[in-house]
């Protein structure tokens, strides 16, 4: 991805966050029951109910959950940029990505592609988790204003 295309992004997510501030918002938890690994609930909330096929709403979830399980699994390529680090005093973290930062990336991709195929069409705008330090996944619901009950 070039770096016109990245700030291009950016802006668009500013104006998105400037236009959903005032509206009702949706909070998907994070899931415990397997630990501290990054996964969120895959039930449907009430709010979205007339909003969003449920298929839509858990295929979305699970693929953000599949996605993160990827990125924090350890393997023999993890393992070695591990090594490089240390044997690099952490220099080579100057020229390049980790794995988890190179999944990250591709979450909020595909977090992009989602809210503009699904999402907006449909008067709904999710917000990268990792925005909410992978702890929620926003749902914002843009044509119903906040209440004081949802505001965060």
């Amino acid at each position: 991805m070039n770096h016109s295309n990245e700030q291009n992004q950016q802006q668009q997510q500013q104006q998105r966050t400037t236009t959903n501030q005032g509206c009702m918002k949706v909070f998907i938890q994070r899931d415990y029951s397997d630990g501290t690994l990054v996964k969120f609930n895959t039930w449907f909330p009430p709010e979205l109910e007339d909003k969003i096929e449920r298929h839509a709403f858990e295929y979305t979830v699970n693929q953000m959950n599949a996605m993160y399980s990827e990125a924090e699994k350890a393997g023999c390529g993890t393992y070695c940029e591990g090594c490089l680090a240390c044997l690099t005093a952490y220099l080579m973290y100057m020229c390049t990505e980790t794995h988890y930062e190179k999944c990250l990336k591709k979450i909020a991709k595909f977090v992009v592609e989602q809210n503009e195929r699904v999402y907006v069409p449909r008067g709904l705008l999710v917000t990268d988790p990792s925005e909410r330090g992978l702890r929620v996944i926003e749902i914002s619901i843009l044509n119903e204003p906040a209440t004081a009950t949802n505001r965060s």
